[in-house]
């Protein structure tokens, strides 16, 4: 009896380690996460690019052929600077016609002045001569003032933006033929989409990044938001100057990172552990779900108000996989 009873022990454990690792191989592996310390970031994603702070556009005041462009895109500008020249035949006949006609009438208004003082020409006459030598003289004013329209000058000191005109082109006063700029007073416009708009206020931080500088990030911040949004791109427009002065080219495209809420040292779970209001804890080998209040959510991590500790583990991903009581166990 002695002899079978030291035989039915090896067999025992034989048959229980084979139930172990039957059930445990059966057991769905999991990949478990620390609950951490860290700072939680909430951002809105935008697109934008460089442009001038009070970009001008220039127009022509009178509608004529363009006859000569003066500047072109980059070359520096002052204000009071002629920029495009127009056809101005038909304004320098005008001034030729008006001020004849203002020597006339300064010669009568002369005559006649000298015959009333001789008491030749009655009151009436004098004045009449003097008004027209006075409208002469105003018309011819008006006509050398439409000759000067004919040269398109700068109203700024600046760089030339954009050029949008070319000899030939006839120029009329609804139309743009230069954007004109002060590189050293810059602003970023960044693109919004409409859902996120209601988050973001005036002076919230912006991270800024370009493929022209890997690796640089520009700081600034968020100066107004446009009340008027784009229905078409369903999208608003925020303007972010940054926090230094700093020479950037205008036009350069940007990606727009605006910190819109910021926690320091709060926990923090990866952001795939969170599953409708809970994340999955492992107690014996088994899975529980674990209800959690969360706040700022990112790409990469959730934080936890309430519900975990720091130290505790959480699967990190569960995928939508367990139940509750399920056998799982520990990737190594």
């Amino acid at each position: 009896m002695k002899r079978i009873a030291l035989w039915l022990l090896p067999l025992a454990l034989l048959a229980a380690a084979a139930l172990w690792w039957l059930l445990d191989g059966r057991a769905r592996e999991v990949m478990l996460a620390p609950v951490r310390m860290g700072d939680a970031v909430e951002l809105v994603y935008a697109t934008g690019f460089v442009e001038a702070e009070h970009p001008v556009a220039v127009a022509a005041r009178l509608t004529a052929p363009v006859r000569q462009v003066l500047v072109d895109e980059g070359d520096p500008v002052r204000r009071g600077q002629p920029l495009i020249l127009l056809d101005d035949g038909e304004q320098r006949h005008a001034l030729q016609q008006a001020r004849a006609q203002a020597r006339v009438a300064a010669q009568d208004e002369r005559r006649t002045l000298a015959l009333f003082a001789k008491g030749w020409v009655t009151r009436a006459a004098r004045d009449s001569a003097v008004a027209a030598a006075d409208s002469a003289r105003a018309a011819e004013q008006s006509a050398a003032a439409r000759l000067d329209q004919m040269a398109v000058r700068s109203g700024m000191d600046g760089i030339v933006l954009r050029r949008d005109v070319e000899p030939g082109d006839l120029a009329v006063p609804s139309r743009t033929l230069m954007t004109l700029g002060d590189p050293a007073r810059i602003r970023i416009t960044a693109t919004v989409d409409e859902r996120d708009v209601p988050r973001i206020r005036p002076g919230q931080p912006a991270l800024m990044s370009s493929d022209a500088w890997p690796g640089r990030v520009l700081r600034g911040h968020v100066r107004e938001v446009t009340p008027g949004g784009d229905p078409e791109q369903r999208a608003f427009r925020a303007r972010i100057v940054t926090s230094d002065a700093m020479a950037l080219p205008l036009g350069l495209t940007l990606e727009v990172n605006i910190m819109t809420r910021h926690a320091a040292r709060t926990l923090l779970v990866p952001a795939g552990a969170i599953e409708n209001g809970h994340v999955w804890v492992v107690q014996e080998g088994r899975a529980h779900a674990k209800p959690v209040r969360t706040g700022i959510a990112g790409s990469d991590a959730v934080q936890i108000v309430s519900g975990l500790s720091r130290g505790e583990k959480v699967v990190a991903r569960p995928e939508g996989k367990l139940t509750e009581d399920m056998r799982v166990r520990a990737a190594r």
